[in-house]
């Protein structure tokens, strides 16, 4: 049974992109309609069965340069996803042969830049700082969470839950970040970070994903984290982010969360029909 009549015999082609070990499948559907929905996005995420990804990014006509649509592995949506963003900003200023776009999400308009040798700057907008915004459950101060540890809340389009401890690589993420995406405070679950201060313009950090799990990197985790430091007085406004996979540098301006990093484009594919029928 195909999966439905438009995609039949339809080619259906995808990009794999990643930034920082952070891995995307990226559709642009700007030209073409291809049609994603929840469970095809939870079948091309799986590692095994699929082709596997932290985010898949769906790049379609908007009202500035492009509209993004994300999707994580279990097929659920996110508001903002920024090392996504980057990667697509990248591959789309090429096509478009600028340095520069307007793109819109969820989240809301998103502005990038060309920052030369190879990196790209993608401004996250002005992080969410009030309890309804991000979303918490119940109107408490977000600087310090009731929950032990006394974490940080910080939206940046999508939620995050901030914990500052003494070496974050001691901490036993596969087991720390599911037992906070689920509580009861982030009503539409939470990103995890665990970060420790390096110095007063340094941050290492690792990060749990809801939706995901463990990833490499996280460009809106790491927005967070910098305005959750910023905010508790740890560090100043720009930051560098050591993640798993890589640095990241982020700048909270008077105009947004700024981040810039390197981009991967991996590779481009065509999803088959009888894998397209399968996901049915």
């Amino acid at each position: 049974m195909p999966l439905m009549n438009s995609v039949a015999h339809t080619q259906f082609p995808f990009m794999k992109m990643h930034g920082l070990g952070n891995d995307f499948v990226v559709v642009d559907a700007r030209h073409q309609h291809l049609p994603i929905t929840p469970a095809m996005a939870k079948g091309i995420g799986h590692r095994r069965f699929g082709i596997g990804f932290d985010q898949l990014a769906v790049i379609s006509q908007g009202q500035g340069d492009a509209h993004l649509t994300f999707y994580n592995a279990d097929g659920s949506t996110s508001g903002a996803c920024g090392n996504a963003t980057r990667c697509v900003a990248r591959y789309l200023m090429d096509d478009l042969d600028t340095d520069r776009l307007h793109l819109t999400t969820e989240r809301g308009d998103l502005y990038a830049v060309a920052a030369g040798t190879g990196l790209t700057s993608v401004n996250m907008g002005p992080p969410q700082l009030n309890w309804d915004e991000i979303p918490l459950a119940e109107d408490i101060d977000t600087l310090e969470l009731p929950i032990e540890g006394s974490p940080t809340a910080t939206g940046m389009g999508n939620p995050h839950c901030t914990f500052f401890v003494e070496d974050a690589d001691r901490i036993p993420l596969e087991e720390f970040g599911p037992r906070y995406e689920h509580h009861p405070l982030y009503p539409e679950r939470t990103n995890v970070q665990i970060a420790h201060i390096v110095g007063p313009d340094h941050i290492r950090m690792r990060v749990w994903e809801r939706g995901v799990g463990v990833t490499l990197s996280s460009g809106s985790s790491s927005c967070a984290t910098a305005v959750a430091a910023a905010r508790r007085g740890l560090t100043g406004h720009k930051v560098q982010i050591d993640l798993d996979g890589g640095t990241l540098w982020i700048d909270w301006r008077d105009d947004g969360v700024w981040m810039t990093g390197e981009t991967m484009h991996v590779c481009n594919g065509t999803f088959t029909q009888d894998f397209l029928d399968s996901l049915a």
